[in-house]
This record gives C-alpha cells, structure tokens and sequence, in this order.
C-alpha cells in the first residue's frame, strides 16, 4: 500500500505486502529438504554414469563416421566463385 502526497505527488509512507510463508511448520520443510536432497543426488549419479559412457558413445560416433566417410566418394571439387576466372 503507498501513501502518496497529492500536492507534490511523492510516496510519503509504503507497506509491503504480507509475505506468505513456504512451508505450514518444521516437519514439511525438512521434507522439502529430504526430497531435494534426493532429487540431487539421483541428477548425479546421472551425471556420473553418462560421463562413464561418454568415451564409448565418442568412439562409436567416430568409428561410424570414419565408416561414412570411406564408402562416399569424393567426387569433384564444388566450383567457387573465384575459381570460374
């Protein structure tokens, strides 16, 4: 709520709105923080096991486009603007 001074149109006094509070008492915060706390630890152990593929997945990648690479043929250079003078 803001008290405003008509005359010189400047906030004299203002109060915030009541804030509301997260949680209704002790025992559901520190389930909110029980229940974070496991969501943490799960994202990484996630992280953990897909760092632990990642150098499979990198060598199957680089094995599948070394493979592409060999059966295309190269065939002719793309002519670019500067090799028609």
């Amino acid at each position: 709520m803001l008290k405003i001074d008509p005359v010189s149109r400047a906030i004299i006094s203002h109060k915030s709105a009541p804030k509301k509070k997260m949680f209704e008492d002790f025992g559901e915060a520190a389930k909110a923080l029980r229940e974070a706390d496991a969501r943490r630890d799960s994202v990484f152990q996630q992280s953990v096991e897909a760092q632990k593929n990642k150098e499979d997945i990198l060598a199957k990648k680089f094995a599948e486009a070394v493979k592409k690479a060999k059966e295309t043929p190269l065939g002719d250079r793309p002519l670019r603007d500067f090799d028609l003078d």
